[in-house]
């Protein structure tokens, strides 16, 4: 009966191989480990569900018996064109302002997006209400809804855009009940 003998330099390269594995199995355990635990975290919690209070949809309306009002001075409007025409955000932010909004940035559109209707509103979902009273601002306006997390409307100027509409004011938004 014969043996074979290993030398020295294949049991340090089979060695070094499995510690190889090892090392990448373990690598992808601890990513998932951390993904997992980011989105766990980045779950949107439900405390309204979850306690029985009334969820949906913001409306727009008269406020016969609501405790707040959202008023345009409380709202931070974004002013951005879209289009080649110069200096149509920073026009368009003066008349904002004169109707009381807050102006927050005025530039280009950062998406670098080209809007080819009159205007687009980006919101997150606690700038509803605030998009509501943005919207009249510019007829024919799309809703955008994004992720972000404050209540600041971006009004991003379409080739479309020929100015500003009067606003009629048909009633208040309520901003949703916090319960």
């Amino acid at each position: 009966m014969s043996q074979v003998v290993e030398s020295a330099a294949s049991r340090r390269r089979r060695r070094h191989t499995r510690t190889a594995i090892i090392l990448v199995v373990l690598v992808f355990l601890l990513a998932g480990a951390f993904y997992y635990a980011a989105s766990y975290f980045k779950r949107p919690s439900s405390p309204a569900a979850a306690s029985g209070c009334a969820t949906g949809d913001i409306t727009v309306g008269p406020t016969a018996g609501k405790a707040a009002v959202l008023t345009p001075s409380q709202i931070t409007v974004n002013v951005y064109n879209s289009t080649t025409r110069a200096g149509l955000a920073s026009d368009t932010a003066k008349s904002v302002k004169d109707r009381g909004f807050v102006v927050g940035k005025v530039a280009n559109d950062p998406l670098k997006k080209n809007v080819p209707g009159t205007a687009e509103l980006r919101f997150g979902q606690s700038g509803q209400t605030a998009a509501a009273l943005v919207a009249p601002l510019v007829a024919g306006a799309t809703p955008v809804v994004d992720a972000r997390p404050d209540a600041t409307v971006d009004l991003v100027l379409g080739s479309g855009f020929q100015g500003l509409t009067p606003v009629v004011a048909t009633g208040t938004a309520t901003p949703p009940n916090p319960c």
